[in-house]
Parts: structure tokens; sequence; C-alpha cells
């Protein structure tokens, strides 16, 4: 039960971190809404649930080659990747930037659902983010879920994508209903988000040199 819960606050904190921070597939979304508002463009917010499966199959496929140790140093390779992405975020926050800053003037082209999907699809699984994302944080937390049960692994994924996939959501109505957000609400939001990144870098590498369970 204990691993089941520190899983279960692994995976919320990861899905707020990956849905927070600025990248391809929030821009994406974002100049969507902001040109043609979110029923056109809420559909986008599901485009990992696709994506993602063959990263994640290929992930958990190979990680049940390794043995534990090489499974600690994706750990500590995970961890440090979180961490990096903490330097980015921090250096973001620094320089000002905001989730959706300066995309109210793009031109955005108004193209079928099923074509606006597969774009946003093809985003994802072109973005070396993913990949790097499963295969040295999710995945190695997604297996050891999965060692301890079903039920450990599948509510890892829960999270994750619960709160991932609500925080897109979230994006979307947001600009939809005010088409630009105070640029200080998203730089708080920001600098929150590289707060829970350091402290999940640190605790995976912790883990990773077993200096906790």
């Amino acid at each position: 039960m204990e691993i089941l819960f520190s899983l279960l606050a692994s995976g919320a904190s990861l899905g707020l971190s990956a849905g927070m921070l600025p990248g391809p597939l929030q821009t994406v979304l974002i100049q969507n809404t902001l040109a043609h508002g979110w029923r056109y463009s809420i559909i986008g917010i599901f485009s990992p649930l696709v994506a993602d499966i063959p990263v994640i199959l290929l992930v958990m496929v190979v990680l049940s080659q390794f043995p534990p140790e090489l499974a600690r140093l994706l750990q500590i390779g995970g961890g440090l990747f979180l961490l990096y992405m903490a330097w980015g975020g921090w250096k973001s926050w620094r320089a000002g930037e905001s989730i959706g800053g300066g995309l109210a003037n793009d031109p955005i082209e108004r193209q079928s659902r099923r074509k606006y999907f597969a774009r946003v699809v093809a985003i994802n699984l072109l973005s070396p983010g993913p990949y790097i994302f499963w295969g040295t944080v999710n995945g190695p937390l997604l297996r050891q879920g999965l060692d301890d049960s079903l039920i450990a692994g599948a509510g890892f994924m829960l999270a994750f994508y619960g709160v991932f996939l609500g925080i897109l959501a979230g994006w979307v109505f947001i600009f939809d209903r005010l088409r630009r957000v105070n640029p200080k609400v998203t730089r708080s939001l920001v600098l929150v988000t590289v707060i829970a990144l350091v402290f999940l870098g640190v605790r995976l590498i912790a883990q990773g040199v077993g200096l906790i369970s």
C-alpha cells in the first residue's frame, strides 16, 4: 500500500510538471485554441494517449530485460533529467517567459479535426521528450509499480494521465475564455513546477543510489 501511495503521488506530480512546462504540445494546443476556440482544439489533449502507446510498449520491453542494477542507473539518469528540466524551467522563469506568451497573433490554418488530431499526435511522436521521459523517469516508475501489483502500475498511470490531461484541458479552457492569461499567473505556475521537478529529481537520484526505497 505504501508503494501505491508513493506512485500515486509521483504520477500526479509528474503529470503536473508535464502539463505545466512549456513544450510543443502545449504550444500547438494554445495556438489552435486562440485561433479557433476550445471546441475545435480540445480533442488535441488526448493525443498523448495515442502517441505514448508505442513509446510505453518499447520502454517496457526494454526495461524487462534490464538487471536491477541497470534499473537503478536509469533512476539516477531520470533524476538528472528532471533536474535538467527544472533548470530549463528556471531559466524560462528568470527570462520572464510564460505559457502561451506571444501566441495570440499567430495565424493558424483551420484543418479538419481528424487532420488536426493527427498533426498533434505526430508532434508528440517526433518530439524527443516523451522517449527520454518514459525511458528514464516514467518507465522505471511504471515498472516498479507493475512489479508490486497491477493496481500499483495502473494507479501510477491513472494519476499521471489524469493530472496531465486535466492540466492540458485547463489551458485550453483558460485561453479560450480569456484569450490571454496574466503572465504573472503562468510565471508563478512555472516556478511551482520547477520546485516539483527538483523534489522529484532528487528523490529519484536518492532511490537510485539506495538512500531511500
